[in-house]
């Protein structure tokens, strides 16, 4: 795969087609992949996070999951070729899962989220994708319980809808428990667009960079700080960067 560095973090440079034919090959050959995404707000926590940088960049499949991180690769010499964002990602392979007769196990959200998530797929694709589900409120010391439940399910996939850095961090340390699942990945608040909790911004905000600002306006007094504060880490970050050119 081309891999290109970005303020120091390995990013595989695809599409989504060709990142969906490595995920598939992998599954078909019985290796496993861990995957991750990168946005602004990751890139930045990051810089302070020794685990989190840890963990994304031992991960063997990393997309740009954000509008910022492909233009910013352009600015600094490396142009990514397009966004990855991890919901598309998600549902993709949920088809594909369908599709080539794979089980999906889902974990993270609150009970009713993933529980809606599980039974809209189920509804639409048919029982069989299904390896098992649990929600993503645990105790440190349940994790290894949780982790081979997973295992032992037959699933191929899992999605983890778990904010970061926990997700990044229980996938990582986990890592050895979960040998028997072909693709790990982390999807954020994926579940909760799905189960219809919250509305995904329009195409022409993603295509132009403004999703951020529509998940902004709909929860505005715990986005505002992410947003604000780490968009404006970013910015200073690749301009920092930049001058070193």
């Amino acid at each position: 795969m081309n891999r290109i560095q970005f303020l120091g973090i390995p990013i595989d440079n695809l599409t989504m087609a060709e990142t969906l034919e490595v995920i598939n090959n992998a599954i078909e050959q019985g290796e496993q992949l861990h995957h991750v995404v990168v946005n602004a707000g990751k890139v930045v926590a990051m810089q302070s996070d020794a685990l989190l940088k840890e963990s994304v960049v031992n991960s063997h499949l990393i997309n740009a999951d954000g509008q910022a991180v492909v233009w910013a690769s352009k600015l600094l010499g490396t142009p990514l070729k397009e966004r990855v964002a991890g919901i598309d990602l998600m549902e993709s392979l949920v088809k594909l899962s369908s599709k080539n007769n794979y089980k999906i196990f889902f974990l993270g959200a609150t009970e009713d989220i993933v529980k809606t998530v599980v039974e809209r797929y189920a509804k639409e694709y048919g029982q069989g994708i299904i390896a098992g589900y649990r929600n993503g409120y645990f105790k440190k010391n349940e994790e290894e319980q949780i982790a081979e439940q997973i295992s032992q399910s037959g699933a191929q996939l899992l999605f983890v809808a778990i904010s970061s850095p926990k997700k990044e961090k229980f996938l990582y340390e986990h890592r050895d428990l979960l040998v028997n699942v072909n693709l790990i990945m982390g999807v954020g608040g994926s579940f909760d667009v799905v189960a219809g909790k919250v509305k995904r911004a329009p195409v022409w905000m993603q295509k132009t960079g403004l999703e951020w600002f529509y998940r902004f306006l709909q929860e505005p007094q715990r986005m505002w700080k992410r947003y604000l504060v780490g968009n404006t880490k970013f910015i200073l970050l690749v301009l920092r960067e930049r001058v070193k050119f």
